[in-house]
């Protein structure tokens, strides 16, 4: 009866740890993209890239940002294992100064979620002044 007992402990625990094995993963090419200096209102769009390292579909159920100043998005069909995918974030660069922020990714993964940042600084750009012309009349 012991033996019996034993093998179905075995049995279960191989089960369990191969279901666990079986969950998509995701590995990210950079975890912080780092927009540098940009000029104001300059392009704010960036993309995040990932493969799918695990041996399930995987399948981003959410992409929240820390502020809304950032837009995220999320693809919407799975990941198949060893494909990649990509994630958009777009900031909005008509705001001065340096900013630092995370997109929460939310998937069915083995780590179900996973914060990736973006950061950078908006430098101000002032137009130059207008000289005048001492032929325009401007008294």
């Amino acid at each position: 009866m012991k033996t019996i007992w034993t093998l179905a402990l075995i049995l279960c625990v191989s089960l369990f740890s191969q279901a666990q094995e079986e969950k998509p993963a995701l590995k990210f090419e950079t975890e912080t993209i780092d927009y540098g200096k940009i000029p104001l209102g300059s392009d704010g769009k960036r993309v995040f890239i990932f493969t799918n390292v695990g041996m399930a579909p995987l399948i981003i159920t959410r992409v929240q940002p820390s502020c809304g100043c950032t837009v995220p998005k999320k693809p919407d069909a799975p990941i198949m294992p060893g494909e990649n995918g990509q994630i958009e974030v777009s900031y909005d660069t008509k705001r001065p100064g340096g900013f630092s922020k995370a997109i929460t990714i939310y998937s069915n993964a083995k780590t179900p979620r996973k914060i990736v940042k973006i950061k950078g600084y908006v430098e101000k750009v002032v137009a130059p002044e207008k000289k005048q012309n001492m032929l325009s009349d401007d008294s």
